[in-house]
């Protein structure tokens, strides 16, 4: 696997998913317990669609056949929206 592909890989497995995962489990929480907005129950579908996409990345990894250009412009993509939304 190129190194794109691993930079990829683990920005995706050990960074997005992970958050993505855990905020919406605080999302459910506020669900089942009756505290969630109307902002909070479009964040769930979007961030369920989010998982999803994530997932998809994964299985295109997976099957390598995409080249390594289109790895290094979803790797900068997927980084330059984390750094804007750190600020």
């Amino acid at each position: 696997m190129s190194e794109i592909k691993d930079k990829l890989k683990d920005l995706v497995e050990n960074g997005m998913i992970p958050e993505v995962e855990a905020y919406l489990d605080d999302l459910h929480i506020l669900l089942a317990e009756g505290k969630q907005s109307e902002d909070d129950e479009l964040a769930v579908t979007e961030m369920e669609s989010l998982l999803v996409e994530l997932q998809n990345v994964l299985a295109v990894i997976e099957e390598d056949k995409t080249e390594d250009s289109e790895y290094q412009r979803i790797y900068d993509y997927i980084s330059q929206n984390l750094e804007d939304h750190e600020h």
